[in-house]
């Protein structure tokens, strides 16, 4: 500050005469009624000598001081004061003098420009750029230092690495088993147009039927589908065949978990080749090439069942339908086998694994009303103690629910009626079977309750005046 104030008086030199019509400052206001006398010994505070000499001095500095402190854009937020040597003195900040604190003007504090926002209004805390610019792709500089002339040319791609034997079983079988619930094959194929397979393109397959040896028939038909759909947008004819080069070599080690692997792998092939993803000449290229006995029984199995289709076998259906894609009537027809073979056995738990392999567990009501039906329209008691053997048995073990076991007999109850009319005595049978499924712990007492009766009238008799008794006991 001293030497801002050497610098102002250099540059604009105050006479001793004009001093006195300086701007005054808030301490020589209220020193205005003082005498003259004071004034001229104390400047500012200080009591000074009475050299005119000092004087002068101290009375130049005030007024540069003075000058400064108009001129400066800082007052309102700085405290600063000379000494009496001249140095700069920072005290307590003060108090803004406008309404609205000068840090938070977004002008320019300098004194200079004309006063516009800084940066044309995109500058500040959270601002990005000004109100609705938008930025272009920004030429490239052959003058920076970070300029590379062989990446102007470059093209970037997504890049998806190959995955290794690992991560293939790892991703693989998921999307596989996912399948198997939907049974879309779009999707499948839209998943895997997404990795790298690489080399393990045809382990695809190898892997579908592999996981389609431990499940169910209706598993197999949607391998056998998904095989055909993929062959083309996915797989090649080379794939495919490469697959089922690689399942026959591992046909020993798959016969330890799934014995029946040879004849399931034998029809497979011979589905392939129906649905012409293999060629018909893979099965003659391994005619007496053939060591491993597993091997030479899938390709003996693919070779029979390619003969049958000549005479009217469709491979296409070869694993069957799916249970909910069968029409009704055939699983009631097979259903109704299922309980004329278990009469003739006896045997419970064929009966179970029959009823599984039909794959309808919303469907088994069906089976319940079935099997009281028989027992309704059978003369004798063996059909009476079997079927209820049959029923408690698949009732203890879960296969039955109770919502399906309900179900089957509630409609028994509805169509009592016109069983009745067939079978005379289905009232007292029926009873009968209700009231020994509810003592074998097969139905509740609620539902032994619902069970109809049947209405008997006492019709014209002496002293009733040839009227008819409607009311039935």
């Amino acid at each position: 500050m001293a030497s801002d104030c050497a610098a102002w008086l250099n540059a604009n030199p105050v006479e001793t005469e004009d001093l006195s019509d300086s701007f005054v400052s808030g301490d020589e206001d209220n020193r205005a009624v003082t005498s003259t006398k004071n004034i001229n010994n104390e400047i500012n505070g200080n009591w000074l000598s009475s050299s005119s000499n000092s004087i002068h001095e101290a009375r130049l500095k005030a007024k540069a001081k003075r000058r400064l402190r108009k001129n400066s854009s800082r007052d309102s937020g700085r405290g600063d004061s000379l000494s009496d040597n001249g140095d700069s003195v920072r005290g307590t900040s003060a108090a803004p003098t406008s309404p609205k604190s000068k840090l938070l003007d977004r002008k320019s504090r300098l004194g200079k420009g004309r006063g516009l926002p800084k940066k044309g209004g995109a500058g500040g805390k959270g601002v990005w750029g000004r109100s609705g610019e938008v930025y272009e792709l920004e030429a490239v500089d052959a003058k920076d230092p970070n300029y590379d002339e062989a990446q102007e040319n470059c093209v970037y791609e997504t890049v998806v690495p190959p995955l290794d034997e690992m991560d293939f079983e790892k991703t693989l079988i998921p999307i596989v088993q996912e399948y198997f619930e939907h049974g879309d094959t779009n999707e499948v194929a839209e998943l895997l147009g997404e990795l790298n397979l690489g080399p393990m393109r045809s382990g695809v397959p190898t892997l579908a039927v592999s996981l389609a040896l431990e499940a169910k028939a209706s598993h197999r038909e949607l391998t056998s589908r998904l095989l055909a759909d993929l062959c083309g947008p996915v797989l090649t004819h080379h794939d495919v065949e490469s697959s089922f080069d690689k399942l026959l070599r591992e046909l020993p080690d798959l016969v330890l978990d799934t014995p029946g692997a040879p004849q399931l792998v034998g029809q497979f092939i011979a589905r392939a080749v129906k649905d012409q993803i293999l060629s018909k000449s893979y099965i003659e290229g391994y005619k007496g090439r053939v060591d491993c006995e597993h091997a030479r029984a899938a390709l003996d199995r693919a070779a029979v069942l390619l003969k049958m289709s000549m005479g009217g076998l469709r491979i296409d259906n070869l694993w069957g339908a799916g249970g909910g894609q069968r029409p009704v009537t055939q699983l009631v027809k097979e259903m109704n086998l299922l309980l004329k073979e278990y009469i003739l056995s006896g045997d419970s738990k064929e009966a179970e694994r029959c009823l599984k392999d039909l794959e309808v567990p919303h469907f088994y009501h069906e089976f319940v009303y079935e099997a009281i039906v028989m027992v309704l329209e059978s003369k004798g008691e063996k059909k009476f103690k079997m079927v209820l053997q049959l029923l408690k048995f698949l009732w203890e073990s879960s296969v039955i629910t109770v919502d399906q076991m309900r179900r089957g007999y509630e409609r028994v109850y509805m169509d009592i009626a016109e069983i009745n009319i067939d079978v005379p005595r289905a009232y007292f049978i029926l009873e009968q079977f209700v009231d020994k499924s509810f003592s074998d712990g097969v139905i509740d007492e609620k539902l032994r309750d619902l069970c109809p009766c049947r209405g008997r009238k006492r019709f014209v008799s002496e002293g009733d005046g040839g009227c008819v008794k409607l009311e039935s006991y």
